[in-house]
């Protein structure tokens, strides 16, 4: 399935004419630069869409910068971003100075396609959403966080191999329901994850509604850590864009806990 030797080498199948591009691409150098005092970036993702991994992304955010970390939230899910509704970022805007510095919002450096988009759609694919996801990411300058959260897209995509490529270090949060449909398209983002040698901090199980080990178990063999499961919150919804009551409900606690279950594989990851 890979190509060349190289620590996480690009599926067979990329194009070669996009790889060629991209290495005259000075962007690309600018990335680099952008993140380098960033200690720890966590990319949250999800085989499918619909099950809650923007939710995870804007909580463990709050709950990390509530911990004292210096926190960026980067909303890089193109075609429907939905950070800005959850943590209700209002008319903030990010500053030009050589190149784009975040807003603060709630604590967190937060940078989003909405700041451009708005409301419209932004109907990009192939060449073109990588080359969005590119500027994006050359133009905002983070400073020195203890972590920067990537909300990403659903699925297995352009973006994800993205990600994978332009920051090395990133590392995956996987979200997932206890739906046999949606592990299913998990499974295979999990095997290719492994097959570019990306580490995977967990997965956490949105959404329970019965007591089940299925996505437990079902983690438990293919080697990848279960932070927990996150019971179906009937109040969540009612909670979106007040953040005060978004770190009320039930979900947010949780979030909470495992956000220290993480802290705690990654301090014992860097001994």
């Amino acid at each position: 399935m890979l190509r060349g030797s190289g620590e996480r080498d690009l599926p067979i199948g990329w194009r070669d004419d996009v790889m060629s591009s991209e290495l005259k691409d000075v962007r690309l150098s600018v990335i680099d630069e952008r993140i380098k005092n960033v200690k720890n970036v966590i990319a949250v993702s999800s085989g499918k869409g619909g099950v809650g991994k923007s939710l995870v992304a804007s909580a463990l955010s709050l709950t990390l910068a509530r911990r004292g970390y210096r926190v960026g939230l980067f909303d890089l899910d193109l075609t429907s971003p939905s950070t800005h509704i959850i943590l209700d970022v209002g008319k903030s805007r990010p500053i030009e100075d050589r190149g784009i510095v975040p807003p603060r919002i709630h604590g967190i450096s937060y940078m989003s396609i909405t700041y451009y988009s708005e409301d419209k759609p932004t109907p990009l694919r192939g060449v073109d959403f990588s080359n969005a996801l590119i500027e994006l990411m050359a133009i905002t300058r983070w400073g020195d966080l203890d972590f920067l959260i990537v909300d990403m897209p659903p699925g297995i995509s352009d973006a994800t191999l993205d990600i994978i490529r332009l920051i090395k270090r990133s590392k995956f949060l996987i979200v997932t329901t206890p739906s046999k449909l949606a592990f299913e398209t998990v499974k295979k983002l999990i095997k290719l994850l492994s097959d570019l040698r990306v580490e995977i901090i967990g997965i956490v199980e949105n959404m329970k509604i019965k007591e089940s080990d299925f996505i437990k178990s079902n983690a438990d063999k293919l080697g990848v850590k279960y932070l927990g499961g996150i019971e179906f919150d009937e109040g969540l919804e009612d909670a979106l864009g007040d953040v005060e009551k978004f770190s009320k409900t039930e979900f947010f606690r949780e979030v909470w806990r495992m956000a220290g279950e993480l802290l705690r594989a990654l301090a014992s990851g860097a001994q």
